[in-house]
């Protein structure tokens, strides 16, 4: 499976516009959004396009390719207006026999864990700042943020397919690149 990993839209349509066409460009099986869907919360400048309602709807456009968790900005509000699932805490998946642990990163995150195993991966976003990162029994992974980098990262998303994950620009440009059962 070819998976595209995004998260902290925050309402932005001008880089959720990206964001699909990057989807539509790399030509991925499902799009992971990792939380943070419309609002861009109180710690945040609104960010280019602050226009959620246009973002509800060229997500609810593609739903049947969307997968997702909740961000501590994603409310029960903004799921009565979105056509798929946002409220789950996070989502397990088993990729080429990789474990993939992906919550927001809110609740969980390196300095509060779930239930990893030595090896896996735990992938969050609500820093807005890329990261591969080797810990003593996991690997902590984070696309950036879609539309608020911080700490002078790109605005950027994440690709895995075959055991090779890449994080690229919103131009597609690849940054950095991990392939499982190596280093960061």
């Amino acid at each position: 499976m070819r998976l595209m990993i995004a998260s902290d839209i925050h309402g932005s349509a001008f880089y959720c516009r990206q964001m699909l066409n990057a989807y539509e460009r790399e030509k991925a099986d499902r799009l992971l959004l990792l939380g943070d869907i419309l609002y861009h919360g109180p710690r945040n400048d609104l960010p280019r396009e602050y226009a959620p309602k246009e973002v509800i709807g060229m997500l609810n456009s593609g739903r049947e390719n969307l997968l997702c968790v909740r961000g501590n900005c994603d409310t029960e509000v903004d799921q009565m207006v979105l056509k798929f699932p946002i409220m789950a805490e996070y989502c397990l998946l088993n990729l080429d026999g990789q474990t993939i642990f992906a919550a927001h990163g809110h609740n969980m995150n390196p300095d509060h864990l779930p239930m990893l195993k030595k090896g896996d991966i735990l992938l969050n976003g609500h820093t807005h700042i890329p990261a591969c990162e080797e810990r003593e029994e996991y690997i902590y992974m984070n696309p950036g943020s879609v539309s608020i980098p911080k700490e002078n990262s790109a605005h950027s998303y994440m690709i895995y397919d075959e055991h090779l994950f890449e994080w690229k620009d919103m131009n597609g440009e690849v940054y950095n690149t991990w392939k499982t059962n190596t280093h960061c």
